[in-house]
């Protein structure tokens, strides 16, 4: 079984319904996962989707906040989710393909401003979080699995457009790339669009705050597609679709695709 699967924080899934639609008919990957919803489940615009032919979709959502959906041509299931850090939010949903493939979708807490939990809850709830997914995934070693999400993290050097200007930036600092490495490696997960690109600057999200993000590239690679191990070799094809920034009223974030064949 052969499939494509992208991931793609929408930032309002009612506001950018439109782009959701776009990208589905130009790029149609078989599984789209949303983060960043912001809206409960039963307000997901799920029909305009099924009429694309994403019969499928697994979702948590609440309003306004968060929210997490998986959207799916090919057959899916409903596998859980999990209240990482104990936020009561809608950050994690995982879903079943027949093939028995596993996927879990995450929207990782952003962490606030400052790079400090002594002075920052939103940090300290960012790490609990991050810790929480490596102790789950140390007692629940996932297997035939993809994790896929806005991991608020860009963990390399080249996965920003600056790496010593941003050590003390939220998304970059080193306890937060510590604390992403652990929990990788407790899973036993690989980085595919990585190893697909092992070298040169890569990202997903460039800031609304520039007045030409494309000209000024100031961007971080938060946006990730993982496999476990014994799946990796089977991942490929992986690429973040830039242009997709640049859409009428766009979300920050482009989406970041890839293929299994499995």
């Amino acid at each position: 079984m052969s499939f494509s699967l992208a991931t793609w924080n929408i930032n309002s899934v009612r506001l950018r319904a439109p782009l959701v639609l776009r990208l589905l008919e130009e790029h149609g990957p078989d599984v789209l996962c949303l983060q960043e919803c912001k809206s409960p489940v039963d307000k997901i615009p799920f029909e305009a989707f099924r009429e694309a032919g994403y019969n499928y979709m697994v979702a948590r959502g609440q309003k306004g906040y968060n929210g997490v959906a998986i959207l799916s041509k090919i057959p899916l299931e409903d596998a859980g989710d999990q209240d990482f850090a104990t936020l009561g939010h809608a950050r994690h949903v995982v879903a079943k393909l027949e093939n028995g493939v596993t996927i879990h979708n995450f929207y990782v807490p952003a962490g606030g401003d400052k790079p400090d939990r002594e002075i920052n809850e939103k940090f300290g709830q960012k790490l609990d979080y991050l810790t929480d997914m490596r102790d789950w995934f140390h007692k629940e070693k996932p297997e035939k699995s993809i994790l896929v999400g806005d991991l608020n993290i860009a963990p390399r050097e080249d996965d920003v457009w600056d790496h010593k200007k941003l050590l003390k930036v939220v998304s970059h600092t080193p306890v937060e790339v510590e604390a992403l490495g652990v929990m990788q490696d407790a899973g036993g997960w690989v980085d595919i669009t990585r190893q697909d690109m092992p070298t040169g600057n890569l990202y997903s999200w460039w800031s609304y705050r520039s007045p030409d993000w494309d000209a000024a590239d100031k961007g971080r690679r938060l946006d990730h597609i993982w496999a476990t191990s014994d799946i990796a070799a089977a991942g490929h094809s992986s690429h973040i679709q830039r242009v997709v920034r640049g859409w009428e009223q766009p979300s920050d974030h482009a989406p970041v695709f890839a293929s299994f064949d499995l």
